[in-house]
């Protein structure tokens, strides 16, 4: 390894170190920001078992995604997002599909 990389990332460690004990302020700090299932699905007014109809998942999945024992990815998150940005077009839309 060439020593200079060697000598960046040794510093790298060094710093990080330093974050983790708090005798240093991280230069960035990146938050992820949790989709809020349980508080999209009570602004719906339905039931668990109406929303998990609704967005065609497993009651228990969403049981799962409220009491953070899991979260939602890719597809469900984005559906997720689109309801709680634009409920009023977005519920009639799932909704016209349970003809």
């Amino acid at each position: 390894m060439d020593k200079k990389l060697f000598e960046r990332l040794k510093e790298s460690m060094v710093q990080m170190n330093e974050i983790t004990e708090g005798s240093r302020a991280p230069a960035r700090e990146t938050s992820v920001i949790a989709v809020r299932v349980k508080e999209i699905r009570h602004a719906t007014g339905l039931s668990q078992s109406g929303f998990a109809k609704l967005i065609s998942v497993n009651v228990d999945t969403l049981k799962n995604w409220e009491q953070g024992r899991r979260d939602p990815t890719g597809p469900a998150k984005a559906l997720l997002r689109a309801i709680e940005r634009d409920p009023q077009h977005v519920i009639p839309a799932l909704s016209a599909g349970e003809c």
